[in-house]
C-alpha cells in the first residue's frame, strides 16, 4: 500500500515540476520581447529599417533591381499611388475586388505589377518585396483604419 502511495506521490510532484517548468518557458517567452534596448541596438534596428525602406521607395518609383521586372508599360508603383498614402496597408488582409479573393498587402502588390504593369510576379518572401513593404508601412505611419472604405 506504501509503494503505491509512493508511485502516486512521485507521478503527482512529476505533473506538478512539468507544469512548472512549462509555465516558466511561456513567462520568459512572453517577456523576452519586451527587454528594452540599448540606445545602440535601436539605431542598428532602424538604420536595417530605413535601408529597406529606402530600397522600397526606389523600387515603388521606378528604380531598377536586377532580376525584377515590375512593368513592362513604363508604369512605376508612384503612378497611381502617388505618395503610397492611398495603400492602406493596415486595412490588410481583406477581400479584395480587384483580385475577387481575400489577399493580402503582398498580394495586392502583385497583382498591380502583374495587372496594370504587365510585370513580373516578384517573390512575396524575397528582398524587392519586404523593401517595398518597408516603404509602403513607413509612408503610412500615422494612417487612421478605415475599414469598408471604398
Amino acid at each position: 500500500m506504501q509503494s503505491i502511495r509512493n508511485k502516486g506521490l512521485m507521478a503527482l510532484i512529476s505533473a506538478l515540476l512539468c507544469v512548472s517548468l512549462a509555465f516558466v518557458f511561456v513567462v520568459n517567452r512572453a517577456a523576452a520581447h519586451k527587454v528594452s534596448h540599448d540606445a545602440e541596438t535601436l539605431q542598428a534596428f532602424t538604420d536595417a529599417f530605413m535601408e529597406q525602406v529606402i530600397l522600397g521607395d526606389n523600387l515603388f518609383h521606378g528604380a531598377p533591381m536586377d532580376g525584377i521586372n515590375m512593368s513592362n508599360t513604363g508604369m512605376a508603383c508612384a503612378m497611381c499611388h502617388p505618395f503610397s498614402s492611398d495603400v492602406h496597408p493596415h486595412e490588410y488582409p481583406k477581400f479584395q475586388e480587384q483580385m475577387s479573393e481575400f489577399a493580402t498587402l503582398r498580394d495586392m502588390i502583385n497583382w498591380c505589377i502583374e495587372k496594370p504593369n504587365e510585370g513580373e510576379k516578384i517573390d512575396p518572401d524575397g528582398e524587392a518585396m519586404k523593401a517595398l513593404e518597408a516603404y509602403i508601412y513607413w509612408s503610412n505611419r500615422g494612417s487612421v483604419l478605415d475599414p469598408g472604405r471604398h
